[in-house]
């Protein structure tokens, strides 16, 4: 179906817009539009007439928390689309297979123990090595299980989170009295995000997106099968790797800023899906597109329109593990 990218790029700026003016001080959304377009060209003069307040919290405040919901919501339906193609497995997702997780023990360990080196890249950085490891672990598991189908693959992938799990509880049992800070951003959402933080997000988006698209034609031949696809010329191996790390990075990038945001990854390339068809150049930036939305629109629901604010990964939570369940069921009804 032609005209899906442009529909969905759309409803994503309509979707940033209602949220700069949604909030528990709503800003009249021309005001809102008027503080954006003034602000991102440069035309100061626009503002004549906005309160002050109105742009401290639309530019300030609610800003940098839409720019950090569309990176992590990007990144996490395009690692998924990533990672459901390079494993052949529609139950493939950052979040199911333990990457999360990884990352997020990463970033904990980072946290508790105050590694600072790397100044705002520390925590991104403990949180990669740790996604790495996870994938890295889960693929062992499934390859000496025998092979990468499905229930293998997902069994590994609840294997490796259920330990990695374990192991979040240790260190939140090691936080003591920071215990609540830690629980609290386990959960997932963008409470009070920075400008540093949001770099990090779009930093891994922009490194990996390019690295997804120059694939995407090898990305389609690996869904036929290794030999198949080395038979097209693909170099199986080295183009798996590249994916699959391109998928961690994003993952990890968007634990260390946001911390657990589940099955974002799982539905959405799913849904893109039925709208561009299986060809990876369409179905890759429909799926990341369809993150942004999916997730900012959690966000702004959650923070605009519930009496108290619950961070966004338990309303993705709430949809993705239903979801999950009808997948799997599914997939053991085929056969």
């Amino acid at each position: 179906m032609r005209g899906v990218e442009p529909l969905l790029a759309l409803c994503v700026a309509l979707t940033a817009l209602a949220a700069a003016a949604a909030g528990t001080v709503p800003v009249p959304a021309a005001d809102a539009a008027r503080v954006l377009a003034g602000k991102l060209l440069g035309q100061e003069g626009w503002l004549a007439g906005v309160p002050a307040m109105s742009v401290a919290l639309v530019w300030d405040v609610r800003l940098p928390r839409i720019a950090c919901a569309l990176a992590v919501g990007g990144s996490l339906g395009l690692s998924g689309a990533l990672l459901q193609g390079v494993l052949r497995n529609p139950l493939a997702d950052s979040y199911t297979l333990g990457v999360s997780a990884g990352g997020a023990l990463g970033a904990c360990l980072c946290l508790l123990a105050g590694f600072t080196g790397l100044g705002v890249l520390s925590v991104p950085a403990w949180a990669l090595a740790g996604s790495l490891g996870a994938l890295a672990v889960v693929l062992l598991m499934a390859r000496a299980g025998g092979g990468f189908d499905a229930v293998t693959l997902v069994l590994a992938g609840v294997m490796v989170a259920a330990t990695l799990q374990a192991c979040i509880g240790f260190v939140k049992f090691l936080a003591g009295e920071n215990v609540a800070g830690l629980v609290f951003w386990l959960m997932g959402g963008f409470s009070a995000k920075t400008w540093a933080e949001t770099a990090v997000a779009w930093a891994g988006l922009g490194l990996a997106l390019p690295v997804a698209l120059a694939f995407a034609r090898d990305l389609d031949a690996l869904c036929l099968g290794d030999e198949q696809a080395g038979a097209l010329g693909v170099a199986v191996e080295p183009v798996r790797l590249a994916l699959l790390a391109a998928a961690a990075l994003m993952t990890a990038c968007s634990v260390a800023v946001s911390g657990i945001i589940g099955f974002v990854g799982l539905i959405v390339p799913h849904m893109a899906r039925m709208g561009v068809g299986p060809g990876h150049a369409r179905l890759l930036p429909a799926s990341m597109l369809g993150g942004m939305l999916l997730l900012l629109g959690a966000d702004t629901l959650s923070r605009a329109a519930l009496a108290h604010e619950v961070p966004v990964g338990v309303l993705t939570a709430l949809l993705g593990g239903p979801y999950f369940c009808l997948l799997f069921l599914r997939g053991r009804a085929n056969g």
